[in-house]
């Protein structure tokens, strides 16, 4: 299962998150909000089709409001140091968000 889960949330977090979302969810509630969307939409399929398990919209749904909250703090530390020219701490960033995201759908597996 936690494979699926990994690879559910590579797709829905990387693949379906455009350029646009990417680069303005720290200046726009309309483009995280937007990312959030496709995030949760992306989970909750990859998940429903790799798992037949109708719990998985409620998962995407309780790992989506996380993530946007996760987001909305990390994609602005990451702008701000990616103006600085800062690399390395962005990443540093870029890491701990990845690090939150992955404990939140571990510690979220029990709803499936």
């Amino acid at each position: 299962m936690i494979y699926i889960i990994i690879l559910a949330h590579w797709i829905a977090d990387f693949i379906c998150q455009t350029n646009w979302m990417a680069q303005n969810k720290s200046k726009s509630y309309k483009a995280l909000s937007l990312h959030i969307l496709s995030y949760t939409t992306a989970l909750a399929l990859v998940m429903f089709l790799l798992t037949q398990n109708p719990n998985s919209f409620l998962y995407a749904l309780i790992n989506g409001a996380v993530h946007f909250v996760v987001d909305a703090i990390t994609s602005r530390i990451t702008s701000k140091l990616y103006a600085k020219g800062d690399v390395h701490n962005f990443f540093v960033v870029i890491g701990l968000d990845q690090a939150i995201h992955m404990a939140t759908l571990v510690a979220t597996i029990g709803v499936l």
